[in-house]
This record gives C-alpha cells, structure tokens and sequence, in this order.
C-alpha cells in the first residue's frame, strides 16, 4: 500500500461514490422512499455545499465528502450515455419508424409550444429576445435520465413521455449550434451547424450499417463461452465506440448510445444484454444524481427562495399545462395526459449543458444563467413528487372518467404464455399454443437453440432465467401461465417456488422426470406437474388396448381416470416429502 494515494480528490470521492450507492439504494428502498431523492440528498449532504464547508476546520470528513464536483461529472455524463443505450436497447427499428408521427409530431410540438410559453413568459418579464429563446428551449427540455426509469418506454404515459423526450434528445445539438448562431458574434454558427450535421449523417450510417452486420456474429461468440464477463465487456465496448463515434463527428455522445442500443435490439442478445448491464446503469445514474444534489447551494436558496419558488411553480405549471393539453387534442386520455404532463413538467439534466451554451453565446448573463441552474436543481430534485402527484391525479381522473374505456380495452388484451427453455418439449408447446391462436414467449440460455428457433418462426428471447432481474424483465404478472421445460430438476423446483412466491395466482405447469419429482414440483407449488415415465407409460397403454382390438372411446376415458388417479397420488405424495436440496444453475431445455 505504499505510495497508494489514499489523500487524493479522487480516491475519497470514490469511497463516497460507492459507499452511497451501497448504502443509500437498501436503506431507502427499506424506508419506503424513491432512490432518486436517496442519491439527491447525499450530494446536497456530502458536497462542497454540504459538509465539505467543514473540511478545513475538520479535516477527517475529507473522505466523507465530495470536495471537486466537477471530477465526477464524467461519470455522472456516462450514466445518461448507459441510460440512452438501456432506451435503445428496449427499441426495434419497426417500432422506431411506427413512432415517427409521435416523435416529430407530438415530440416537436411538445418542445417549441413549451420553449415559447416560458420563452414569452420571461420576455413580458424583461427577458431580451435572444435570451429568453435561449432559457426557453432550455427550460422546456425534460429529465430523460429521470422520467424513462419510472415509467419505462411503453404503456400509455411511457409511450408518450418517450416520444418527447427522443425528440428533445435528437435536438440538443441543434439547438446548441442555433444558440451559438443567434449570438452577438455567429462565427458561421449555421455553416458550422449544417457541417456537423452532415459529419453525422455519415457517422450514423456507417454504425448502422456496420453494426447490422458486426455485432451479431459478435455477440455469439460472446454467448458461446458462456462467460458473463465477456458479454459485458463486449456490450460496454460497443457503447463507448458508438458514442466515441457520434461525439468526434461533432453530436452528442447520447446519439451514439441510442443507437448502440437499436443495433443490439435487433439481434438475439438485446434482453441478455439488457439485463447485464442493468447494475452499471443504476450505479452510473446514481452518480448523475449525486452531481445534482452537490449543485443545490441552500445557503443561495434562501438568500432568494421567493424568487426561486416563483420560477420552479412558473416553469412546472406551464411545462405541465402545455403537454396535457397537447396530449389531450391528439387523443390521449385526460388522467394519462395530465401525469404526463406532470412527468415531464421539471427541466432537464440537458438544461444545465443548454443554459452554459447559451451563457458562452452572450445570450444571457452568467448570474441569470447561474439562477435557472438553480431553478433545474430543484427542479430535477423534486421530480419524483410530481410523478407521484400525477399518478394519483390520473388514478381519480381514470375512477370516473374512463373506468369502462378501461375494462374494455384489458378485455381485449391476450394474455401470453412464457416457456421457460426451448427444446423439443418447448418447441412442441409452442406449436400446440400456435395451432390454437394463443400468444406465447419462450426464453432460452442456448445461443444455438435461440437462433434455430427463431429461423423457423418461432418467438424466443436469449437470456439466462436463472438471473432474478430477468424474470423480473418477462412481466410474469400479466402472464396467462409459465411453462417450465428444462432438463435441470433442482432449477425447476427452485423458480416453481420462487415464482410461486411472487404470484400466487399465475398457473404454473412444470415438465417432470417421474412422480417423485412431480410430487416435489407440487410442494414447490405447481399449478401441474407432468411427469415424462408417466405420459411414457399411459401413451404405451393406449396403443396396446386400441391395436388388440378395443374401441378408442373406452380406452381413452380410461386413460384419462388413470392419469387422474396418478396425479392424485404424486399430490399427495408432495405433501409427505421433504424439499431436495438445490443445486444447479443455468435454465434451458433439453
């Protein structure tokens, strides 16, 4: 440990890094209270406008503080490059393209009505012209790293609150070179605009016709070593060459995550690699999190909290009024238009990088751009209260506006089946769940039998179910009923029972080996439980009794008492035996 630099910045706002995330996540999620807010606190406790203050006359809270908030915020910057490749991975090009209208029609409008209602506000305020476009298009922009965690990408105010936000993403450079053109010296801020765009252009087709081609044969390497390791490293490298890309052709690092996560969603691996690289997001957005509470100065707050109070009410009322409203004309339902709007009403992680373009442009003053830093602070920070807010308001909106709207649409929806392992005991279900027009979809760990399948026009995801994040990623809460098909005994009883655990309702249907173990898969709590020798044995008996001469009808009612009769006796042999002891790891059919 000698010479191990255990008083440098950088080594102490580490410890602080970790410890917070290790600690903050648990202890909050035990007190009931959103992680963001968690991650919030700590940066306004342990920052330079928290404890640090007190380093000098207590030079210990050193390593208990962030002293230099800028060291970090490359990290935080990663974070919300992760986020985007979480977005993209969650993404297909079809559903990119049916999103089009939304995301340059609603997402469009939903920007410039937003930056003119603030933009107007403040000019009526004394704002000058070219300043209040500047804090306008900033101030209309939404949290992306914030609002995409809690509500997802689909559903009816995901779906929406994604349309805006990957409008207002794919616009942040724009807007910044049309900032630095509106300036009192342009410096061929248009020329310079148009070239970056075009660098792009070509930037972004050779990624997607690069990666179209590179990563898939890739990723089955990866997944044929079966080494975690390796998939994680290869998904880390393809997003920080995307975003290394994007970012020397003059865009933002953000494009070239997003579309890292595209190219990975259209191929076999895209849910693997969702849920690998999960941890790092959390760590990495805590991170972000952490900055924004260390830019929070209370001391300045309440030196001018009456000011600060107007702006942060004046920006989430007109941000919310504008977006429900726009919702609303476009055929959103009211209760889900107004937790959108509610949703999307704070400014943006995005904000603070617009206001210092704009303050680099002369457009407005450092002080007025230090103000609203402020104002998006606080406006970042109570974020998580505004979701809640809005979701109760949609909840009594929907309770007496839309209750039948509702029930009707669910009573449209199919509910699918989920198989566990894709074998041949899998692909025979699967065909038989076709056959009678029922939707189904089956996960497997074997890269070999994923890619097989799929060619033959069957739908199944790549992914290991022996990870808890990925059953937690297959939604087993609207499911009509998992079939579990793996040749691994001891991993059926483990997620039978881990599953039955978290759904106590959902019909569960296991392959078994013989009775013993169905008897097992009963305790573990089987809804069915099939065992193999049995159906072996009953079939044999039918073929015998129908080819000696004895009608169909007769013997198949027999069969059906005897496979009754059996089923009642490994019940209750579930009841008497003890649980094996578990073993095993990865879930797959044989």
């Amino acid at each position: 440990m000698a010479g191990f630099p255990t008083h440098s910045t950088g080594f102490s706002d580490a410890l602080v890094i970790l410890g917070a995330a290790g600690i903050v996540i648990p202890a909050f999620a035990r007190l009931r209270v959103n992680p963001v807010i968690g991650f919030i606190l700590v940066g306004l406790a342990l920052g330079p406008h928290g404890l640090g203050v007190l380093v000098p006359r207590w030079p210990w809270l050193f390593y208990l503080t962030i002293t230099d908030p800028h060291a970090i915020e490359p990290y935080a910057e990663f974070g919300i490059v992760l986020l985007l490749f979480a977005i993209g991975l969650e993404l297909s090009f079809r559903r990119l393209w049916s999103m089009r209208r939304q995301v340059f029609g609603v997402g469009a409008a939903e920007l410039i009505l937003c930056a003119a209602a603030i933009g107007g506000a403040l000019m009526v305020l004394g704002e000058g012209v070219s300043g209040s476009i500047g804090l306008g298009l900033a101030l209309a922009l939404s949290s992306t790293a914030l609002v995409l965690p809690m509500v997802g990408t689909s559903g009816a105010v995901g779906g929406g609150a994604f349309a805006m936000l990957l409008f207002e993403d794919l616009a942040l450079v724009p807007i910044i070179f049309a900032l630095s053109a509106l300036g009192p010296d342009t410096g061929g801020g248009w020329a310079a605009m148009g070239l970056v765009l075009l660098k792009g252009g070509i930037t972004v087709a050779v990624l997607l016709i690069g990666g179209r081609y590179a990563l898939p044969p890739l990723f089955a390497q990866a997944a044929r070593t079966k080494s975690p390791e390796l998939f994680l490293a290869i998904s880390l490298l393809v997003v920080i060459l995307a975003s290394i890309a994007t970012s020397a052709a003059g865009l933002s690092p953000i494009v070239g995550a997003l579309l890292a996560g595209l190219l990975i969603a259209e191929t076999d691996y895209h849910t693997e690699v969702e849920v690998i690289t999960a941890p790092f997001r959390g760590l990495a957005l805590g991170v972000f999190l952490i900055t924004v509470g260390m830019s929070i100065d209370l001391a300045a707050i309440g030196a001018q909290w009456d000011s600060l109070l107007m702006a942060v009410v004046g920006v989430v009322a007109a941000k919310a009024i504008v977006t429900a409203v726009l919702l609303r004309l476009s055929g959103t339902r009211t209760g889900v238009a107004a937790e959108t709007g509610l949703l999307m009403s704070s400014p943006s992680e995005t904000t603070l990088i617009v206001l210092g373009a704009a303050q680099t442009a002369g457009l407005v003053l450092p002080e007025t751009a230090a103000f609203w830093q402020t104002v998006t602070a606080i406006g970042l920070t109570i974020t998580p209260l505004l979701a809640r807010l809005g979701s109760d308001i949609s909840r009594r909106v929907e309770r007496r506006q839309a209750r039948s709207i509702d029930a009707a649409a669910d009573a449209g929806d199919t509910p699918r089946v989920l198989l566990i392992g894709f074998g041949r005991v899998g692909r025979l279900v699967a065909s038989m769940l076709v056959r009678h027009d029922r939707p189904y979809l089956a996960v497997d760990a074997d890269v070999d039998t994923v890619s097989q399948a799929r060619r033959d026009g069957f739908s199944v995801l790549f992914g290991d179910a022996s990870r808890p994040a990925m059953i937690e990623h297959l939604d087993l809460g609207s499911a009509a009923a998992v079939v579990l098909t793996m040749d691994d005994p001891v991993a059926q009883l483990r997620l039978t029972h881990s599953i039955r655990a978290d759904h106590p309702a959902l019909p569960i249907v296991v392959r078994a080996r013989d009775a013993r173990h169905a008897a097992d898969l009963y305790r573990a709590g089987a809804t069915d439980a099939v065992p193999e020798q049995l159906e072996s044995s009953l079939q044999l008996s039918e073929a015998v009794l129908t080819e000696i001469g004895l009608a169909v009808g007769p013997v198949i009612a027999s069969i059906h008492d005897k496979r009754a009769e059996q089923r009642a006796e490994i019940k209750e042999m579930g009841d008497m035996r003890e649980p094996p002891k578990e073993r095993g790891r990865r879930f797959r059919d044989a």
